[in-house]
């Protein structure tokens, strides 16, 4: 079983909103029954209703990366069989981790589309 150690944080969603909304031209919306954060009408944030996990939609190379870095509360998210994220478990993950990979999927997004080419 994998359990905190003594002096280990754990994420709360609560912190995943307070982060994400302090990050410039950010705000939360529903997507079906999820909850969601964009930025320049660009979902790169989505919350189950479960309030454990969190999606991102980070782009495949820094996904790879964080993939082999973070194993241990990092997921491949899949929809319709192909990848196209992270799927976070927050109790097990690590909350510098997770906001610096929330604050580079929003570097990301928020770029124009030509920019991100």
């Amino acid at each position: 079983m994998n359990r905190l150690q003594p002096g280990e944080a754990t994420m709360l969603i609560a912190q995943v909103r307070k982060h994400a909304l302090a990050l410039t031209g950010v705000n939360e919306a529903p997507h079906h029954h999820f909850s969601s954060f964009r930025v320049r009408s660009k979902i790169f944030v989505t919350v189950p209703p479960d309030g454990l996990h969190i999606h991102l939609f980070l782009a495949e190379e820094d996904r790879e990366k964080a993939l082999a870095l973070y194993p241990q509360f990092l997921e491949k998210l899949l929809w319709g069989g192909k990848v196209v994220g992270l799927r976070i478990t927050l109790p097990k993950a690590t909350p510098k981790v997770v906001k610096n990979l929330v604050t580079a999927v929003w570097a990301h997004k928020s770029r124009p589309a030509t920019a991100r080419r």
